[in-house]
């Protein structure tokens, strides 16, 4: 399947973001396990980079429970809103920055821990994805991602997906399965230390990964 790179699907984004930050969340109680599952790796001292975080609901849930929060979006419409709503709450310890990993004008780390909440069935390499976060984590920080995992019985899926993309109505999706995608992280050097579905049906897989020290 061939998926155009994450920063071709910027004008996507930019041109939903209003409609994104008013939409609820569609499963308040998973989103709440996640965030519950993600703070109890996160210390008060850590400085910590979010990947593809939208319109940074979940950067300025978490930004007060760590020292220091860059919240980052490929969107700049996104990083618009979420600047908008982080200056309301008061946040003084979050930065939201257009760009993603591997660009040169973002802080290149190295962090305590490094998040993407439904981003990498978005990438079109998420071992490429998994490997540079590696390399900008500390020894022993955390990689935590939450990720649609369609690859084992939503193939059915694909050409609605399909569809919708032709139509300008959704950005590209990488079907695969939750063994892929934690041997992927496994190769990229991590240890897998948790792992849950939040919610199960269609998976969203959650995993917790530590670069161990050498």
């Amino acid at each position: 399947m061939t998926i155009a790179p994450p920063r071709d699907t910027a004008p996507f984004w930019d041109r939903i973001a209003t409609r994104y930050a008013a939409r609820p969340v569609a499963n308040p109680e998973a989103y709440a396990l996640t965030l519950e599952r993600t703070r109890a790796y996160l210390r008060s001292t850590d400085s910590v980079l979010e990947l593809g975080a939208g319109t940074s609901s979940t950067a300025i849930t978490l930004a007060p429970h760590v020292a220091r929060y860059l919240s980052t979006d490929i969107s700049s419409g996104m990083v618009r809103i979420g600047r908008e709503k982080a200056q309301a709450a008061g946040i003084d310890n979050l930065t939201i920055e257009v760009g993603q990993l591997g660009d040169p004008a973002l802080d290149a780390g190295p962090f305590d821990a490094i998040l993407a909440f439904n981003l990498l069935h978005l990438c079109p390499d998420p071992a490429g994805e998994a490997a540079k976060a590696f390399a900008a984590l500390k020894p022993g920080g955390y990689f935590i991602s939450k990720s649609a995992c369609l690859g084992s019985g939503f193939w059915f899926l694909w050409p609605v997906t399909a569809v919708m993309r032709a139509l300008g109505k959704a950005p590209p999706v990488r079907y695969f399965t939750r063994r892929w995608l934690q041997e992927a992280i496994r190769k990229a050097g991590f240890e897998i230390v948790e792992t849950g579905d939040y919610p199960a049906r269609p998976p969203s897989h959650f995993i917790v990964a530590r670069k161990v020290p050498d």
